[in-house]
């Protein structure tokens, strides 16, 4: 299947993430309040926002404090007010990132990436400068446990799904953007409600990385990850089977 490797280390990366548990509530409440501001806070008629409580919820977030985000969005509880805005550049290696954020201050953003890329000896460029190298779809996740991969994959397919992969860290399922909503809802009768739904950038190609480089690179990801103000991170590297090893493990 085209992209295999990106969509494994989708999986991993997000193994990682969830371990880093309060930064991962800062920015989920970010994106409760921002996806409430933009489209309501009615999650069955406002798909961006209910694909973020999926997510609160996979991460075991308390629903006051979900409830907070959602009043702070629509307004009923001050205001919040976030900028989303993407950022591309180049990472050790040439890796191609695209870096996705809410901000409530720009200039502070723009600034801490741009420092985090030169650090790590990469460099953020202009607008459109590496989104070419990549496709934009939809993504949907389920756990392992929901049942086998043939099965998923022809619940996937009768859906309208593009392309399925299923592993020990669960099943990850690509959409047309324009798909991603009625895709879920199809599996959602299958399944029950998916750990994460979400627009994503897969890489047309990916480069393999691995030694110091590849360390390099990760480290980049991890400091980028790990600002407040940074969403997701995408790129356009397939991981030494050593490195991958060792990072999750380290």
């Amino acid at each position: 299947m085209a992209g295999h490797s990106q969509f494994k280390n989708i999986m991993h990366r997000k193994g990682a993430q969830d371990k880093k548990r309060g930064k991962i509530f800062t920015k989920l409440i970010r994106e409760i309040s921002t996806s409430a501001k933009s489209g309501g806070g009615d999650p069955n008629s406002n798909p961006r926002l209910r694909s973020a409580l999926m997510a609160a919820r996979a991460a075991n977030m308390p629903k006051d404090t979900i409830e907070r985000a959602i009043k702070r969005g629509i307004g009923a509880d001050g205001a919040d007010n976030y900028d989303e805005i993407r950022y591309e550049g180049y990472g050790p290696g040439g890796i191609a990132l695209i870096v996705e954020s809410l901000t409530d201050n720009r200039t502070r953003t723009a600034g801490e990436i741009r420092s985090a890329f030169a650090k790590a000896g990469g460099n953020l460029g202009e607008s459109n400068s590496v989104s070419f190298m990549f496709e934009r779809l939809g993504m949907i996740q389920y756990p392992a446990s929901i049942g086998g991969a043939d099965r998923v994959l022809e619940a996937a397919i009768d859906a309208g799904a593009q392309d399925v992969e299923s592993g020990d860290h669960g099943h990850f399922i690509a959409t047309a953007p324009d798909d991603l909503n009625q895709v879920r809802e199809a599996l959602e009768k299958s399944f029950g409600a998916p750990v994460m739904a979400k627009l994503s950038f897969k890489p047309l190609n990916t480069l393999p990385i691995a030694g110091e480089v590849g360390k390099a690179l990760l480290k980049l990801i991890d400091t980028l990850e790990d600002n407040d103000d940074v969403q997701t991170v995408f790129g356009n590297y397939e991981l030494d089977a050593a490195l991958l090893a060792e990072w999750e493990n380290g």
